[in-house]
């Protein structure tokens, strides 16, 4: 059984305190996983010593072996990236080791076209009815918003970047409003800035649009539409390939759904680009 179904099953057995407690943890899963206990004691209007109190009633050591079982029973339990680069030492004169890499990201695109082609349309749908679009990801998952915001701009000027530079992030989140779309990115372990942006455009009245790698991830539980990337890679860090690949699919259909005038936009997007000397013109040849 599980831990949601065991708390429903023990709901009215606990004490009015317990029930309270309960009831958050049924109601934000994701909450319990990424916040603190002082900050789930603070939003379930109980105390720390209720937390572990309630954790132990159902039958934990304490708080943090409960908050492990949430997480695990939301698939969110990667394995530590020391245990992973182990594995690796030695095998730098392994040719395997470069041909294993290249044929798991190979099942990866396999794996992210299973799970999210058929969701693409409702995304581009999503994205094409707000008013502004905001893109977000923090540390490996920068580039793929990076990317995202770069090439959307080239044909729709209302695309903008939250990134937090300079202690930013809560300025940049008050731009989102009520019509406006986000684009979010990250997977296991999940960014802190992620979910706060997420959570953040959320109360300002935004659709959301996860990029993520599990449908239970606190993002995905957050988010009106979910794309699905898989990370798995034979070195210690998750790859972010195919979250590329999945960013650059949508704007493909973006792209494709504007029809005639977005080719306008783009040979005008790339002309600037020539012209101000962010792209090197090709050199010219003798006697041409």
């Amino acid at each position: 059984m599980g831990v949601k179904d065991d708390l429903r099953q023990r709901f009215a057995g606990l004490s009015p305190a317990l029930q309270q407690v309960a009831r958050y943890v049924l109601d934000h899963p994701n909450d319990v996983v990424t916040h603190s206990m002082r900050t789930i004691g603070t939003r379930s209007g109980g105390t720390p010593a209720t937390l572990v109190r309630f954790a132990q009633h159902l039958g934990y050591a304490g708080w943090p072996q409960f908050k492990e079982a949430v997480a695990s029973e939301m698939g969110l339990g990667p394995e530590a990236y020391g245990e992973r680069a182990r594995t690796l030492v030695g095998r730098a004169t392994d040719r395997g080791l470069v041909e294993e890499m290249f044929e798991v990201q190979r099942r990866n695109l396999e794996a992210t076209q299973r799970q999210s082609a058929a969701s693409l349309q409702k995304a581009c749908a999503l994205l094409e009815k707000a008013a502004t679009v905001h893109a977000a990801g923090f540390r490996a998952c920068f580039p793929i918003a990076f990317s995202f915001v770069y090439v959307y701009r080239m044909f729709r000027t209302s695309v903008q970047l939250i990134d937090g530079q300079g202690g930013s992030l809560e300025m940049q989140q008050r731009a989102m409003s009520k019509g406006d779309a986000l684009v979010v990115a990250s997977f296991a372990p999940y960014s802190r800035e992620a979910l706060q942006v997420a959570e953040a455009a959320r109360a300002a009245g935004c659709k959301v649009l996860a990029l993520t790698d599990s449908a239970a991830s606190p993002l995905s539980l957050l988010a009106d539409e979910t794309l699905l990337f898989a990370i798995q890679s034979p070195s210690f860090f998750p790859s972010v390939a195919a979250g590329t690949a999945l960013t650059e699919a949508l704007l493909e259909l973006l792209a494709s759904r504007a029809g005639k005038p977005v080719v306008k936009r783009i040979d005008q997007a790339e002309t600037q680009l020539f012209e101000s000397g962010a792209y090197l013109q090709p050199p010219r040849l003798r006697g041409a």
